[in-house]
């Protein structure tokens, strides 16, 4: 029998890869966006009592209505955004999935999406595999800005959607007012929709306000606003996450959700609806991971890579131009073979390969694993 793949192009993706790698070699992995400390206590408390009171049916296919209740004054609260938790709010298995239902809702063979790189991973294949077209235009480096002239450039008549990022992965860059007051301008009187990645959200840095679409009312009416639980409340391996768009948008995006994955686990939607009563819980995460990203930062100066400006995720980049001139694959390979540290190529966020001899590091980690690291990087 003979398969004709609908993602010709698509391998094992390189968080897989290094990942991997990290294993074989026992090296400290700063390579793929998880934590190595513990969650909220109080949070997983939450999980367990609502389990023993028999939380653990199916919910409702759009999710939780206490959780999407609580989700729509969170949004009211931060983003003066009035969300309706009925018609507009969609419980999801993380925001990847999230994402990739949005653009299925909406894709049609043919359709054009503008994508900034590097990107997420998961944004080009989404695109394609829905018999779209990724046309990808590159942040400008080293600051990774988006040039707004080329976005315009960009526009045909087959432009069905922009996905956006921020705070970004890989970079750690965000959006400003002047980004989107550009974006206003140029979908202002278009059919062109947005997907606002926003999975960072309360992980932005040094008192820079997250631009959420949920800010402005004429994009929020063509948009799809995807979050996640597990990048606020480092749980990533609990997959939850929701989307936030206007009525008839969310109608579509739940056609695709039903028949898909139908409803998310029961018990932690029941605890994050409890939970999100507690705005301090969400509020202080920027300041906890601020220390870390200027704790490692600190002690990277001791190395001879030089980082790049984070304002935001859990990600910092750098360069690695006193040490070698490889490749960026090849230098991060070499680097966890030999140093045992793993990081992420930024190379791997651009469907063409780009290479800026940029590296990614994750520093959402205990002090003594950034700490650990670090001795090894020194002896490079």
């Amino acid at each position: 029998m003979q398969l004709q793949s609908k993602l010709p192009n698509v391998g094992t993706n390189i968080f897989t890869v290094m990942s991997g790698l990290a294993s074989q070699h026992n090296a400290i992995n700063l390579g793929q966006g998880f934590p190595d400390f513990q969650m909220s206590e109080e949070l997983i408390a939450f999980v367990s009592e609502a389990m023993k009171n028999g939380y653990n049916q199916y919910s409702p296919m759009p999710g939780w209505m206490p959780l999407r209740e609580a989700i729509a004054e969170k949004a009211n609260y931060l983003y003066g955004a009035n969300i309706n938790p009925d018609t507009e709010i969609t419980i999801t298995p993380g925001g990847t999935y999230a994402i990739y239902s949005a653009f299925t809702a909406i894709l049609q063979p043919g359709d054009e999406v503008i994508v900034f790189e590097p990107a997420y991973d998961s944004y080009i294949p989404n695109i394609e595999v829905n018999g779209a077209r990724a046309v990808a235009i590159s942040l400008i480096y080293p600051d990774y800005h988006i040039d707004w002239n080329a976005v315009r450039n960009a526009i045909t008549p087959r432009t069905k959607a922009i996905i956006i990022n921020t705070p970004h992965n890989p970079t750690g860059s965000v959006i400003n007012e002047n980004d989107v007051s550009e974006l206003r301008k140029i979908v202002e009187g278009t059919n062109i929709f947005i997907i606002s990645d926003e999975v960072y959200e309360h992980l932005i840095y040094d008192g820079i306000p997250h631009q959420s679409i949920l800010r402005y009312p004429d994009l929020l009416n063509r948009s799809f606003v995807c979050f996640s639980f597990g990048k606020v409340y480092n749980c990533t391996g609990w997959k939850l996450g929701y989307c936030i768009a206007p009525a008839e948008l969310t109608k579509e995006f739940r056609k695709v959700h039903q028949f898909n994955c139908f409803s998310c686990f029961t018990p932690t939607q029941v605890a994050l609806g409890n939970f999100l009563k507690n705005r301090d819980a969400y509020l202080s995460l920027a300041g906890f991971m601020q220390e870390k990203r200027d704790y490692f930062s600190k002690l990277m100066q001791q190395t001879k890579f030089t980082l790049q400006p984070s304002y935001g995720s859990y990600f910092i980049c750098g360069t690695y131009e006193k040490l070698s001139d490889e490749a960026d694959k090849d230098f991060v390979i070499r680097l966890t073979k030999e140093a045992g540290v793993a990081t992420i190529p930024v190379s791997a966020f651009y469907r063409d390969g780009k290479d800026d001899k940029v590296i990614r590091f994750c520093f959402s980690k205990k002090n003594e694993t950034l700490e650990a690291a670090v001795e090894k990087l020194k002896k490079i």
